[in-house]
Formats: C-alpha cells, sequence, structure tokens
C-alpha cells in the first residue's frame, strides 16, 4: 500500500483533496435521501414520533462510535481501511431504503449509517493532521468542510431533479450512484501517512510504555479541557437547525420555502468554509472561532425578535458565516492543543460530549418554546454564545511554528 511521508514541513494535499472529494460525494449521497425520508416515513404510515425514534437512536450511536472511534485511532497502526469501511457500510445501506415496507426496516437503516459515520469520523480527522504541517491545518479541515456543504447543496436538488420521474423510491436508488463513486474516491485516493517508526529497546533499559496510548481517558493538557468545556457551554444553547425552521414558518415564510432557507445557508457555508480555515492558519483560532459564536447570538438574537420576513432570510444567510467560522477551525484547534498520540482520543472526547450536549439542547429549546413561546430559548442562546465567545477568547496556546 502506498504512504504518504509525515507533513510536518509543509502541507501534503493529495488527502486533502481525496477526502475532500469523498465527502463531496458521501453528503451527496446522504443528502439525497434525508430531505425526502419524512416524507417516505409518512407514506408508510409514520409519523413525527417515529421520525424522533429514528433520529435520536441514530444520532445517539454515531456519538458513542465517535468516542470509540477516538481511541481506536490512536492504537492502529493503518486508519484507512477503518475509514474506507466507514464510507462502504453508510453507502451500502442507503440504496436499501428504496426496498424497505415499514418505518423499523428505516431504524435499522440509520442505525447502520451513522454508525458508519461515527466510526470513520475521527479516525479520517486524524489522517488529515498527519498529512498535513500544523500551519496548514485549517486550510485542511476548511477545504473538506466546504466540500461537505458543497454536496449538502447538489443532494437535495438532484433529489428534487429525479422524485418527479421516479418518485421517492427512486431517489434512494439513485443515491447508489454518488455512494458508489465515494468509496472507489477513498480507496483509490487515500493514502496512509508513514507514521515515525517507534524507537529501539534494549533489553539492559527497557523504555516503559507511554501510559496515554493505553488509556481510553489519557491526560490532555489544560488548553483542550478550557475549549472543551467552553464549547460544551455553547452547545447548550445550540439546538436543531429545526427550530430556526419552525420559527421562520411562526412569522410567514411557508413550509415549501424551508428548502431555500437550507440553501442560502449551505451557500454561505460552502463558499467561506475554506478561507476561514486558511485564515485561522495565520491568526488565533480561538478569536476566530469566537467570532463565529458572536455571529451565533447576532443570528438567534434576530429569530428571537423576528422584525421582518426580510430579516429572517438575511440572518440565515448569515448563519452559514457561523458554521464556517466554527467547524473547521474548532476542530483545528483541538487537534494543535493536544500530542500526536493522543488526536484521535481528543477529538472523539470532544465530538461525543458536544454532540450528547446538542442533543439536550434541543430538549431545553423544546420544553421553553413550550411553556414561555419561541422568543425566550432564542434569546437564551444568544445570551449563551456571546459569554462563550468572550470565554474563548480568553483562551490561549502555544505559538505555531
Amino acid at each position: 500500500m502506498q504512504e504518504e511521508p509525515r507533513a510536518d514541513s509543509g502541507p501534503t494535499p493529495r488527502n486533502v483533496y481525496a477526502f475532500g472529494l469523498t465527502s463531496f460525494l458521501n453528503d451527496t449521497a446522504s443528502e439525497m435521501a434525508y430531505w425526502v425520508l419524512p416524507a417516505f416515513l409518512t407514506s408508510l404510515g409514520a409519523g413525527p414520533a417515529q421520525l424522533g425514534i429514528i433520529e435520536g437512536i441514530a444520532e445517539s450511536v454515531a456519538s458513542f462510535a465517535k468516542l470509540f472511534s477516538g481511541h481506536l485511532a490512536d492504537k492502529v497502526s493503518r486508519r484507512k481501511p477503518i475509514v474506507v469501511g466507514g464510507y462502504f457500510v453508510a453507502n451500502a445501506v442507503k440504496p436499501l431504503l428504496a426496498l424497505v415496507s415499514s418505518w423499523w426496516q428505516i431504524l435499522g437503516i440509520r442505525f447502520c449509517d451513522r454508525f458508519a459515520k461515527g466510526v470513520r469520523g475521527t479516525p479520517r480527522d486524524v489522517m488529515v493532521a498527519e498529512s498535513v504541517g500544523k500551519s496548514a491545518l485549517g486550510s485542511a479541515y476548511g477545504l473538506i468542510q466546504a466540500m461537505d456543504s458543497a454536496g449538502a447543496i447538489a443532494g437535495p436538488l438532484l433529489a428534487l431533479a429525479i422524485i418527479g420521474r421516479f418518485g421517492m423510491r427512486g431517489v434512494f436508488a439513485f443515491a447508489a450512484v454518488p455512494g458508489v463513486l465515494c468509496v472507489m474516491v477513498a480507496w483509490l485516493g487515500i493514502r496512509e501517512v508513514r507514521r515515525n517508526p517507534p524507537v529501539e529497546r534494549r533489553a539492559s533499559s527497557p523504555v516503559p510504555d507511554d501510559p496515554a496510548k493505553s488509556q481510553w481517558l489519557p491526560k490532555l493538557p489544560f488548553g483542550f479541557y478550557y475549549v472543551l468545556a467552553v464549547v460544551t457551554l455553547f452547545s447548550l444553547g445550540n439546538s436543531s437547525d429545526m427550530f430556526l425552521v419552525l420559527r421562520a414558518g411562526n412569522i410567514g415564510i411557508p413550509a415549501s420555502r424551508a428548502p431555500l432557507l437550507g440553501l442560502v445557508f449551505n451557500i454561505m457555508f460552502t463558499l467561506l468554509s475554506w478561507p476561514a480555515g486558511k485564515f485561522s492558519d495565520r491568526f488565533s483560532r480561538s478569536a476566530i472561532a469566537a467570532a463565529g459564536y458572536f455571529v451565533f447570538a447576532i443570528v438567534y438574537f434576530v429569530f428571537a425578535l423576528a422584525p421582518s420576513q426580510m430579516a429572517i432570510w438575511l440572518a440565515m444567510s448569515f448563519y452559514g458565516l457561523f458554521y464556517a467560522l466554527t467547524n473547521p477551525v474548532l476542530k483545528a484547534l483541538v487537534v494543535e492543543s493536544v500530542a500526536d498520540s493522543v488526536r484521535g482520543r481528543a477529538l472523539g472526547i470532544y465530538f461525543f460530549v458536544t454532540s450528547l450536549t446538542t442533543l439536550l439542547a434541543s430538549v431545553i429549546t423544546g420544553a421553553l418554546w413550550k411553556v414561555y413561546g419561541a422568543p425566550v430559548p432564542f434569546y437564551l442562546s444568544a445570551g449563551i454564545a456571546a459569554f462563550s465567545a468572550v470565554a474563548l477568547l480568553a483562551h490561549r496556546v502555544p505559538a505555531r511554528k
């Protein structure tokens, strides 16, 4: 198997481009199916309760899989088989949606899909970090994020083009095309990164094993836990984006235009992710992510006020800037905050904690909405985001070489 050399002194873009194209194709296939799924469940006699069960279980298993795969990524010598296997399983089960006849079968497929996503995600991010120098982490994660969100644009557009002629089952079947291409690109394009060989040990002076390599929860630096604490606090106010769509409906934007809200958001997200990641390689990642939190606070404040439909459309476009300033940048910040030998577990802990907190945030938002009305949870989220931004500005990391 071909290997890439370590990229301690400069970027090695092959893996970054391969991962970017893989993410684009995989997200295209996923988004083709995802936006059709609620209507398809209704056609099978299921409803919101079943959809909630399916998505709740699917996202929970993905969170635990990320924690497990983080430990695995630090232990194994080759990560490519895990990554390719994850893409293969996810894209093998999606087309099976075209054959199902009950909602519990959909639950099984979504379980496999999200488990595979959780297993492959952390090893992939570790491989990206090993493929570039620390001075290019933001750019690498930003490019991959941009390609991923571009797939979130292409997928629904392809679904709209297919569904009129072939129906919902036809959409699921056609999702196999980008899925197959995704697996092929992952298998042929991604290369293992040559890892530093272990130092030979003498029998007379044995070298003890690194405890961090054998622990599920290794000792990580204070900087990592500080970032984790701030992001966890922020996540308590970062509920599902479906609440934004619901709020838009409250002020008169019809459900038929909800996909357009997502399109506006994803276009901005796609255009700005790579520049934001590259920008973070030259300046403070903490400050850039904090700016993203301030953007979030502004967006949620506007949604709480809801002064006009035009304000909602502009805020939704601005919302894409929040994701661009945080998703790739925070990932790079976590990676550079820890030693190379524990990157997988650090990312796994980060993904696991923030995912569970985000699920909790959706429950809190729903309860506050029901009891106090729509504006209150949005004001609360805006306040939490602003406080988190200030806290993140206080974070300091060692200077990058």
